[in-house]
């Protein structure tokens, strides 16, 4: 690796290269590698904020090169999800880019080409949870993120813990496909109220909002809980639904932090997870217990 992952040198480059295809961004990641580069990548469906900031402020410092990927994926979407609707600003997404020191921004305006069959599946992680109410989602989520692993090229890729499930399911792809990507967590991001950040919180008005904070008081309860001694399952869920108030709870679970089969007594490393609606608006969050 050169020293150009060096802080100090990419804080005063504030060039960024916009490409639009995948053949731009083949070509781009192939000089780079081809003189030694290392290249990262965070890749997002654009609308940034805090949570996407914070993988890219842990990634630039690893990689000499960092590309940011924008791109709303259909693939993930339900049929009567928000794609339409989903969140979009790219002007404000590239100015906060270019100020991050991001390399290149990829913005693909044809991703999937006519011919494209492929899907990547995971099985085992998908079946629950967000897979038990969205049972395309990760179908979507795998076969975008292995297509931009190939077209980036990229050594590194961060994603957060916010969508822990999420995370799980590409390290499990990466590992069971022998993908030369190292795989980067980085912790889940909250706002000032303690809501995780999302670019669906765009969504919720002031008084959905107030009501979307028990998301995250549900989940530290039961955490603080098992602090407390804590460890049977049952009692900690009690806990949660007495704290939750939503419009239709998805999930509330307890399960083991890698393989997110559900537990009866937190007696190794556990994540809490939950999902629920507040109206259309559905939501995510999870915390580590135990």
């Amino acid at each position: 690796m050169s020293g150009e992952g060096d802080p100090a040198a990419w804080r005063s480059c504030t060039d960024m290269d916009t490409l639009k295809s995948c053949e731009e961004m083949s070509a781009w990641s192939s000089v780079h590698r081809a003189e030694g580069r290392t290249i990262g990548l965070v890749p997002t469906m654009g609308f940034l904020h805090a949570g996407h900031m914070s993988l890219m402020t842990l990634l630039r410092p690893r990689v000499d090169r960092l590309v940011v990927s924008i791109f709303v994926n259909p693939l993930q979407f339900g049929p009567e999800e928000d794609l339409e609707n989903y969140p979009r600003d790219l002007e404000r997404d590239a100015e906060l880019c270019r100020a991050a020191g991001v390399d290149a921004l990829f913005t693909p305006e044809m991703f999937y080409p006519d011919s494209f069959r492929t899907t990547v599946s995971v099985a085992g992680l998908t079946g629950r949870w967000c897979g038990a109410s969205r049972p395309t989602h990760f179908d979507g989520v795998t076969t975008v993120v292995a297509r931009l692993l190939a077209v980036t090229q990229c050594h590194q890729a961060s994603f957060g813990e916010k969508d822990y499930q999420q995370l799980a399911v590409i390290r499990q792809m990466v590992s069971d496909l022998g993908m030369p990507v190292e795989i980067l967590a980085g912790p889940l991001v909250r706002d000032e109220d303690g809501v995780a950040l999302s670019s669906r919180n765009a969504y919720l008005d002031a008084q959905t909002r107030v009501r979307a904070r028990t998301l995250h008081q549900a989940l530290y309860a039961m955490r603080d809980a098992v602090l407390g001694g804590e460890g049977e399952v049952e009692a900690l869920l009690a806990l949660g639904h007495q704290t939750l108030d939503c419009d239709q709870l998805d999930y509330l679970a307890v399960v083991d932090a890698m393989t997110l089969e559900p537990l009866q007594e937190v007696s190794r490393p556990a994540r809490a997870l939950v999902a629920a609606r507040y109206g259309a608006t559905r939501l995510i969050d999870n915390v580590a217990v135990g």
